[in-house]
């Protein structure tokens, strides 16, 4: 049985082969306290999810989503081989030494009064092929085949759960200042057209919640993070 070792005020609950995601919102629906990791470590797939507590506003809150996505950039930088390049999409996905290799997804209370209860960001990360023939694109890959042998589950969940940790505390001391630097250092498709949320323009940056600006028709449009929400419950 693995041991999952977390950071003070975080506790871990092994899903079994159940999903983490669906598990880690039923759990904060009934109020279980923040700081909860549920996780699936598969052979070939990584699966875990965060319960947060922001009682901040909605707009605010989902700026946890570029804070888990940079502290995994951070996480496999720390443990993994040097050559290995994170980039992130500002939906989510993870991509790998150019490949799609996994996302990160979010749901949330509904706004009460404003402010939101909770929310569960989901991180699913491939690590190998389920089968002989690796089922690979151009487009797409997985850790494993990425040179990231000696980069086990476990150590990698646990260094998540650690540099989010941090990502968080920088975001509480400074606000979104460090976030936008260090996301922007790493974000994937942002040259020529961008598509995001069903819309199509140039990239112009992002602003103080993270929402996308986009220049469409000759006019700066803001698409905001929540509408990367998987659902509000």
């Amino acid at each position: 049985m693995t041991v999952i070792s977390l950071p003070p005020l975080f506790s871990a609950q092994d899903a079994q082969c159940s999903d983490p995601f669906e598990i880690a919102i039923t759990a904060a629906s009934a109020g279980c306290d923040a700081g909860l990791v549920v996780y699936n470590l598969a052979a070939d797939t990584l699966r875990a999810a965060i319960v947060f507590a922001p009682d901040v506003p909605l707009t605010e809150a989902v700026a946890m989503l570029p804070v888990c996505g940079v502290g995994f950039q951070n996480a496999l930088g720390a443990i993994g081989p040097p050559e290995v390049a994170v980039h992130l999409g500002w939906d989510g996905t993870i991509y790998i030494n150019g490949g799609v290799c996994g996302a990160l997804r979010m749901a949330s209370a509904d706004p009460h009064e404003g402010m939101v209860d909770w929310l569960v960001i989901d991180l699913t990360l491939s690590l190998w092929p389920t089968n002989d023939d690796t089922g690979l694109t151009p487009d797409m890959t997985a850790l494993y085949a990425e040179g990231c042998a000696e980069v086990s589950a476990s150590d990698l969940l646990e260094a998540w759960v650690r540099h989010t940790l941090v990502g968080i505390n920088n975001l509480a001391d400074s606000g979104t200042k460090q976030l936008h630097r260090d996301w922007v250092g790493l974000a994937h498709g942002l040259d020529g057209e961008v598509t995001a949320a069903g819309q199509t323009g140039t990239f112009i940056g992002v602003d103080e919640t993270m929402g996308l600006l986009l220049k469409i028709a000759g006019e700066a449009k803001l698409i905001p993070l929540t509408q990367t929400l998987t659902r509000s419950v």
